[in-house]
């Protein structure tokens, strides 16, 4: 039979939870998709220039801006751009000075990171990345090698990165730009070029050039677009939009079309 506390400690868990669905209902409700509906226009914050994700070209715009438009016509909608020159920068997403007034979407080298979920919420996956290194011919290791080094995307390990080049005595140039990485390796002023792993890919394939990533212990990430955390009603329509374009073999045509198909983990892709 029942004892006085046991009935007591029911009755508080019952109170309890009838207190959380009360605070619930006071939460405001979301607005996110009817906004982006009203307006006729769903807005995205990305770089200014981060190829093969975002370009400026507007022939090839890059993956992320044609996956964009893909998203918006799903929404029956508009796509806005509001270009950032901090995002592919500064890697905390925390100091691209970016709020919902300015965008309801996030994309152009966003990483899905335990940082980028400190401060967002994401949507799918639709490549992987981590950094790779290109040459003009098969390499064994990178020991003793001068290598152009390009470090634009936001959300990946630069400082385990130059930890490694460190401990595998590699000669490091920095170089700015996709091109002088690319020219840097072609001249031979570099054995090898070192940047994000999907503009590694574009880059071997416009030179017919070898790529790898290098090794595990530099973690590899998924690619997303980023969304405010709490915009759950569209959230699941870009996530719908994410299927279908997976499964019509549309996300696939774009990321070939930039001769950037996501490199694979099961040996198609040399690794280090």
């Amino acid at each position: 039979m029942p004892t006085f506390r046991s009935l007591a400690n029911d009755l508080g868990g019952l109170a309890l939870v009838a207190l959380l669905l009360g605070l619930v209902t006071l939460l405001p409700p979301d607005t996110s998709l009817d906004e982006v509906e009203a307006n006729d226009a769903i807005r995205a914050c990305v770089p200014r220039s981060y190829p093969p994700l975002v370009t400026g070209d507007s022939e090839r715009p890059g993956i992320d801006i044609e996956i964009l438009r893909v998203v918006a016509e799903h929404l029956g909608v508009n796509l806005l751009l509001d270009p950032n020159d901090a995002m592919g920068r500064d890697f905390n997403p925390r100091n691209w000075a970016i709020n919902r007034g300015k965008c309801q979407i996030l994309a152009g080298g966003v990483v899905d990171s335990t940082l980028t979920r400190s401060f967002l919420d994401i949507g799918p996956a639709y490549a992987e990345t981590g950094w790779a290194i290109v040459a003009p011919e098969p390499l064994g290791d990178a020991g003793g090698l001068t290598v152009g080094v390009l470090t634009l995307v936001s959300g990946l390990d630069r400082i385990g990165l130059s930890s490694y080049l460190r401990r595998e005595d590699v000669t490091i140039r920095v170089v700015r730009s996709a091109e002088s990485l690319a020219e840097g390796v072609a001249s031979g002023e570099f054995d090898a070029g070192i940047t994000e792993a999907l503009l590694a890919g574009a880059i071997a394939a416009e030179n017919d050039w070898w790529v790898a990533y290098l090794p595990e212990e530099l973690a590899r990430h998924n690619l997303v677009f980023g969304l405010w955390k709490g915009d759950l009603t569209l959230k699941r329509k870009v996530v719908e939009a994410f299927r279908k374009i997976e499964s019509d073999g549309t996300l696939a045509a774009i990321l070939e079309r930039y001769g950037a198909a996501p490199m694979a983990r099961d040996g198609m892709i040399p690794t280090l």
